[in-house]
């Protein structure tokens, strides 16, 4: 079976009509895990029409945003692992996407640009990401959006808090 005709799961959210009274107390966690499951499927869906993949798809949306970035920017910004990005790169690569050029005076350092033909992706393929955002979106009172993004935005900041707090709980005592 071919990358293109790989079935993507039909997993995110119960079969049947009561479904969403099944999930109405569901953790928020799990809600947002099954929400972002159903976005990237759909996205994913439409991004195979234009033979995006969407790992790519991360990767160029930063790119269009801050081209030349270093590799390690690059993964940092994606929130993945170096080796998976450097996989990323070689395939973008071979498909014309990207090019990756060392800096003069620092042979380690490869900064990573769009080409021609990975610049033109994005009148392709945002319209597909922004078609996603409007089926998903639809029917849903501005109120309630708007509610949704300071909840999110909320959770986001509150666990950033959290984080910090935990890291500095687990770094060694100095002054033992």
């Amino acid at each position: 079976m071919s990358a293109s005709a790989k079935k993507i799961p039909q997993d995110s959210q119960p079969a049947g009509p009561d479904w969403r009274e099944t999930l109405s107390s569901e953790r928020l966690a799990h809600l947002v895990k099954l929400t972002y499951r159903g976005l990237s499927r759909a996205l994913q869906l439409r991004l195979r029409k234009q033979s995006v993949l969407y790992g790519h798809w991360t990767l160029l949306r930063i790119l269009w945003q801050t081209d030349g970035m270093t590799q390690r920017q690059l993964s940092e910004q994606a929130g993945v692992m170096e080796p998976t990005t450097f996989a990323a790169l070689q395939a973008m690569e071979k498909l014309g996407y990207v090019s990756r050029q060392k800096i003069a005076g620092n042979g380690k350092q490869v900064r990573v640009f769009l080409t021609a033909k990975g610049a033109a992706l994005r009148n392709l393929i945002v319209p597909a990401a922004e078609e996603v955002n409007q089926v998903a979106l639809a029917g849903i009172p501005p109120e309630d959006l708007a509610a949704t993004r300071r909840t999110l935005l909320a959770i986001m900041h509150n666990l950033g808090v959290d984080e910090a707090a935990v890291q500095a709980a687990d770094l060694p005592d100095e002054a033992a």
